[in-house]
């Protein structure tokens, strides 16, 4: 009996379960996850320019991340821009459904020779590693897919 002269009965009990049930399943979710987190962000140079090595690059991404059907890139798309009047030609990955949110990541060039810089958050999680691995190799004329 519970202080309220009702009788416990399993059903009584199972709200005070679902808490730990949960826990249960959140941990046995983040134990499974053994993806690496990815570097967070990238400096590379490139022996070309900014514009060409940036040209190169989007047509890359293009192919590798999102007309391969890639499922690390399905929920983004990409978006470039790479007529920039600032001297930094640069390529964004958004969401797919949202384009004008805030970039997940960015990969933009600058100078002659240029200098790489990838960052955002998408760098940092696990698809990152792949894009950096895809990314130093497309600047140094790779055109292949990790």
């Amino acid at each position: 009996m519970n202080p309220f002269g009702k009788r416990c009965t399993a059903t009584a009990r199972l709200p005070l379960a679902k808490p730990f049930a949960v826990l249960f399943l959140a941990g046995a979710l983040a134990a499974c996850q053994s993806a690496q987190p990815g570097p967070g962000s990238l400096t590379i140079k490139s022996d070309k320019r900014a514009l060409t090595a940036m040209e190169e690059i989007s047509l890359a991404a293009g192919k590798c991340w999102f007309k391969s059907g890639n499922a690390d890139f399905k929920a983004y798309r990409m978006a470039p821009e790479l007529n920039s009047y600032s001297g930094k030609p640069r390529l964004l990955i958004v969401p797919r459904n949202r384009p004008q949110d805030r970039p997940l990541a960015v990969i933009e060039a600058q100078g002659d020779p240029a200098t790489i810089h990838a960052y955002g958050p998408l760098m940092s999680a696990s698809t990152g590693n792949r894009m950096a691995a895809d990314i130093k190799g497309w600047a140094k004329g790779s055109s292949t897919c990790n």
